[in-house]
């Protein structure tokens, strides 16, 4: 234990000389290369498996499509990859059978169904309500609140 206390040490040391007192989060790395692995073998799945239909609407070629109904279905992967999964820090299995994808036995898919539901009323009618906003078009988003992380940021970093 001691020794591994040690190595621990050199190894923070070491990249905090080499990355100007910012320390490498290795674990970040790692998981941010699983979930992108995660990412692109599904989403690679999925658009060889629709071949020419991932142009089609997406309510024509996926079941069970409840929001985002209309637009290509390649556009539907990008924002669930972007979108949801990177805003979350989650995979496709977070929401999703990846077996069954039409399943809504996960309940993290619904609330994420609602979620969208609350930003796009935010987006939409709330922030059209404010007076003085900056910008024509003020967003929301999963990443507003999410961060990256499952659970909302409720907190800054002290």
């Amino acid at each position: 234990m001691k020794y591994a206390l040690m190595l621990y040490a050199v190894a923070l040391f070491s990249s905090l000389v080499l990355n100007g007192s910012k320390p490498i989060d290795k674990f970040e790395n790692l998981q941010s290369d699983s979930l992108l692995a995660d990412w692109d073998r599904h989403i690679s799945n999925i658009q060889n498996e629709l071949g020419d239909k991932v142009s089609q609407p997406t309510d024509s070629v996926f079941g069970n499509i409840k929001t985002m109904k209309g637009m290509p279905a390649k556009r539907l992967l990008a924002i669930m990859k972007f979108g949801y999964s990177r805003s979350l820090g989650v995979g496709c299995g977070h929401c999703h059978n990846t077996s069954k994808w039409e399943s809504d036995e996960k309940p993290e898919k619904e609330i994420a169904r609602q979620m969208s539901m609350m930003t796009r009323k935010i987006r939409l009618e709330l922030l059209a309500e404010i007076e003085g906003l900056k910008s024509d078009e003020p967003a929301v988003n999963c990443t507003t609140c999410h961060r990256g992380q499952v659970k909302p940021a409720l907190n800054l970093k002290e």
